[in-house]
């Protein structure tokens, strides 16, 4: 199996950007967009001057529990930069979403509680919610990484986005909003009785 194909097994079809639309991030934004690929793993990241972005991480269910997500993650915090991803809301139904949380949680990840975040995919034109968790060497604030999230967006996620699919994603005010009053800790989903 190639890259595309062990992310494109992994990720939800309307998480997924077309193999176009990554080969022409890798080829013709080879300045931020980056491909960190090995046997057992494949990370497609965005690094800009003040942030990095993890558009995908993959790791194979034979190397899981081996600490090579941290390893993977423990690279990009070298850097000194804040450090964001999108996830999907617990699932009870799928339990690698909450085992992804717990994963994220124990790396010192915070959920970006103010930041709300939903676009249409149009891969399946269906309305996709996820929440944005981030990692900071400083305190970092929720304002600053919506900032980020929205150059990400417009940047990357929605790069040549009517070329490759045919039709334009929505535009980054449609998607991202942030309110102080928005209050739902993600990780108090996975809490479990025993309060770990």
């Amino acid at each position: 199996m190639n890259w595309y194909e062990k992310l494109n097994e992994y990720f939800p079809v309307e998480e997924m950007k077309s193999k176009e639309h990554m080969e022409r991030l890798l080829k013709e934004k080879s300045d931020v967009y980056y491909k960190d690929e090995g046997e057992h793993h494949v990370m497609m990241y965005v690094e800009f001057e003040s942030f990095i972005f993890i558009d995908y991480v993959y790791v194979s269910t034979k190397a899981r529990g081996q600490g090579l997500g941290r390893k993977l993650l423990n690279k990009l915090k070298e850097r000194h930069k804040p450090i964001i991803l999108e996830v999907e809301p617990v699932d009870y139904e799928d339990t690698d979403t909450e085992k992804r949380l717990r994963f994220y949680q124990r790396e010192g990840f915070k959920h970006a509680q103010s930041i709300g975040y939903t676009r249409r995919s149009l891969a399946t034109d269906e309305m996709n919610t996820l929440e944005i968790l981030y990692w900071s060497p400083d305190e970092g604030s929720e304002e600053v990484i919506y900032k980020q999230m929205k150059k990400l967006y417009e940047q990357i996620h929605t790069y040549k986005d009517e070329e490759i699919y045919g039709e334009s994603y929505q535009p980054v005010e449609e998607v991202l909003s942030i309110d102080r009053n928005r209050k739902s800790d993600l990780f108090e989903a996975i809490k479990d009785p025993k309060g770990v």
